[in-house]
């Protein structure tokens, strides 16, 4: 049978901004990009994983070209962003690939819907941080609160890229541009998200039960080689994989480093 690719940009009626690119029959697999961010953080990987599978690519609510969320941020309210979506478009089940607050989105989405996921991959996401450095991500979105979306843009760039990546501005100024693309209370109510949220992640009392990949950088200071193991050592069968040398974005500045595990670890699970 030969697929057809039939590629659609659209909005849903809550205000989501969404392509879905890829064969029409093939496997779905939804991204969920990270705060402050959008949709088109995907766009290097994209040509990868269309070959392969219909591919959802979405804003959060607030970002990129999304509306405003329609209630109080939470996990559970950007879980159900995304499951409305697919009911939008018909789609019974995903292979749902979040990137850092994504991944915490990807993972509440799998505990609250268990059914309507094939698999996870889970980027460079946040787990149990200790205390000292928990408090550091909650005065980080505080200062947001009280002083705007870019308030902690600059160190966060230092904090996100390599030095030569980040001196080489190659991807710094698409950053910065969607930054400034987001609704700035929905950044606030999601920078809050991000630092709370994990907490109703951590050892959860139904455990998740599909395949997963956990994934991070070597040198993520947000999203720790310690915290991917942990991830996975809760996830019954899941499978850890650590990019060297990169730090919390580095998808953007090594797409391959991502694109080939991700892809090799969804069509091994889902053939």
């Amino acid at each position: 049978m030969t697929w057809t690719t039939r590629p659609v940009s659209d909005v849903a009626p809550d205000g989501t901004a969404f392509d879905l690119t890829g064969p029409d029959k093939a496997p779905v697999m939804a991204l969920v990009h990270g705060l402050g961010l959008c949709r088109h953080l995907w766009t290097d990987h994209l040509p990868a994983f269309s070959e392969r599978f219909r591919v959802l690519n979405y804003d959060l609510y607030g970002h990129g070209d999304s509306a405003p969320s329609p209630g109080a941020a939470s996990l559970e309210t950007y879980a159900g962003q995304l499951v409305r979506l697919m009911d939008h478009l018909g789609i019974p089940q995903a292979a749902i690939v979040g990137f850092s607050i994504g991944g915490m989105i990807n993972r509440r989405f799998a505990m609250d819907y268990p059914d309507r996921v094939s698999a996870l991959a889970i980027l460079n996401s946040p787990h149990d941080r200790g205390n000292e450095a928990q408090a550091l991500v909650e005065t980080r979105a505080r200062k947001v609160r009280e002083q705007g979306a870019n308030a902690t843009l600059d160190d966060a760039l230092k904090r996100w890229f390599t030095p030569a990546y980040l001196a080489s501005g190659d991807g710094v100024h698409m950053v910065r541009r969607w930054r400034g693309m987001v609704d700035p209370e929905s950044y606030a109510e999601t920078a809050w998200v991000l630092a709370n949220g994990v907490r109703e992640l951590i050892r959860p009392p139904e455990a998740i039960r599909v395949p997963a990949l956990v994934m991070t950088c070597e040198n993520d200071s947000g999203s720790t080689v310690k915290m991917s193991h942990d991830i996975a050592s809760e996830i019954d069968g899941s499978e850890t994989v650590i990019v060297p040398g990169l730090q919390h974005l580095g998808l953007m500045e090594q797409p391959q480093a991502f694109t080939s595990p991700v892809l090799e670890f969804l069509e091994r699970t889902l053939q």
